[in-house]
């Protein structure tokens, strides 16, 4: 195929494998209002959110949808209801990440380099996808090199803005991955990083982290994560390859914790089981406490089990990673200025998700005040806000710092075309993780 010319002879779907899973993408298609149009363009696709347009009503001083935008381009993307937006704390990461890279890792520890070597090396026989060592890199990057190395943005700074706005200063870093392009190896890989510049690290190793709080949506993906132990049959370490057999040793030292969030709850008191609703309502007239519910620093005690929480000295801090993060997030009320400008109130099953979401987050809260929480890993390959959120729906998080996408993934013969509809943590068949 010519770049910037369809090719004659096959549709976009045909042939969709345009560069190799274990190097940056080079080439990628472009999209249309209907899909791939044929057309391969040279260089990295840029990060883009598509985002719903709201309807614009007609009346006095406004104009209708199709009026709105002299740009044909844009006025495409309004047509279908959607608007292009570059996300550009992604595009402008993923820069200096590249320019890090070709600089053989500057300004990493000795250990972080010994690991990035490792994983880019080309003659192993169990190589790392390029989509898991950028994510890796990126998360690297922002805690090393950003800021403290000359030639390089303190992106930093741009993180920390949008986490006191949606995260209330929870230092949260999201890694955006389609599914399919092997999220948990990209969370072994950020604990063997972390655990073993913790260890080996005599001057900065209070910036790292051994104890790692791993939560997830559900069960079934919690019972899955068992490959993050070091001590696991089966774990990631041994099977993919992660870890340098000289440092191998150092990782059982890694305490790791898997849960779902339902566990954040709190849990009602002994005393108060068998008490009916009514009874309950009358004992707790007037009070804005309920003294039959568990406290929070009991749940997090209960939580964060064999760490000793709740003693009376203060725990190092901890990493938490977040297994389909999208599932996590702080809510907001929805104005009347929100609403004219299309963000919507949702239906049921929005309202009864945002409430997990507030329940994962303030959870996580929890355990930031009572322990310390050093870095907020979330990984998901749809880190968007839902309806009903207090944000338009599909909005990405403002927090995710690295995008390998679905099309990323399909270009880089990762993943298949998908044909049905599927929710992304329920895939099983050609799962990479």
């Amino acid at each position: 195929m010519t770049a910037g010319q369809p090719d004659r002879g096959t549709t976009a779907l045909d042939d969709p494998v345009l560069n190799g899973p274990y190097d940056p993408p080079t080439r990628h298609f472009q999209i249309g209002p209907a899909g791939p149009t044929g057309v391969v363009n040279d260089g990295r696709r840029p990060s883009e959110s598509f985002i719903p347009v709201a309807t614009v009503r007609k009346g006095r001083g406004k104009k209708t949808t199709t009026e709105a935008s002299d740009d044909p381009e844009q006025l495409s993307l309004l047509l279908t209801h959607e608007q292009v937006q570059r996300n550009t704390l992604i595009n402008g990461l993923r820069r200096d990440v590249e320019i890090w890279r070709a600089s053989d890792y500057t300004g990493a520890t000795a250990t972080s380099a010994k690991l990035l070597h490792h994983w880019a090396a080309a003659h192993r026989d169990n190589r790392i996808l390029f989509a898991q060592r950028e994510a890796a890199e990126t998360a690297i990057f922002l805690a090393e090199v950003s800021g403290r190395v000359a030639g390089f943005k303190d992106w930093r700074s741009d993180l920390e803005e949008q986490n006191a706005e949606h995260n209330a200063g929870l230092p949260r870093v999201a890694l955006k991955m389609a599914t399919g392009s092997g999220k948990t190896v990209v969370m072994a890989m950020l604990i063997a990083w972390q655990t073993l510049n913790k260890i080996t690290g005599a001057r900065s190793n209070s910036r790292y982290a051994k104890r790692f709080l791993v939560i997830t949506p559900g069960i079934t993906i919690r019972d899955r994560l068992r490959v993050l132990q070091p001590n696991d049959p089966d774990n990631y370490y041994d099977q993919r390859g992660l870890v340098p057999p000289d440092l191998r040793g150092l990782l059982g030292r890694a305490q790791i914790l898997v849960t779902n969030y339902h566990p954040f709850l709190l849990k009602d008191a002994k005393e108060i089981k068998g008490v009916s609703r009514t009874t309950r309502q009358i004992l707790l007239a007037g009070r804005r406490d309920d003294p039959f519910k568990e406290t929070e620093a009991a749940m997090v005690s209960r939580v964060l089990r064999g760490w000793g929480v709740g003693t009376a000295r203060r725990q190092s801090d901890i990493i938490v990673i977040n297994d389909e993060a999208h599932h996590c997030y702080m809510d907001k009320p929805i104005t009347v200025e929100a609403a004219e400008a299309g963000v919507e109130k949702g239906a049921k099953e929005d309202a009864d998700r945002n409430v997990d979401a507030r329940v994962w987050f303030k959870g996580i809260q929890a355990i930031a005040r009572k322990v310390g929480v050093k870095t907020v890993y979330d990984l998901s390959a749809t880190p968007f806000y839902l309806a009903g959120s207090g944000y338009k729906e599909g909005f990405i998080f403002p927090w995710t710092v690295s995008d390998f996408s679905l099309m990323d993934a399909i270009e880089s013969g990762i993943v298949k075309v998908p044909r049905i509809p599927i929710d992304d943590f329920d895939r099983v068949d050609g799962y990479a993780e």
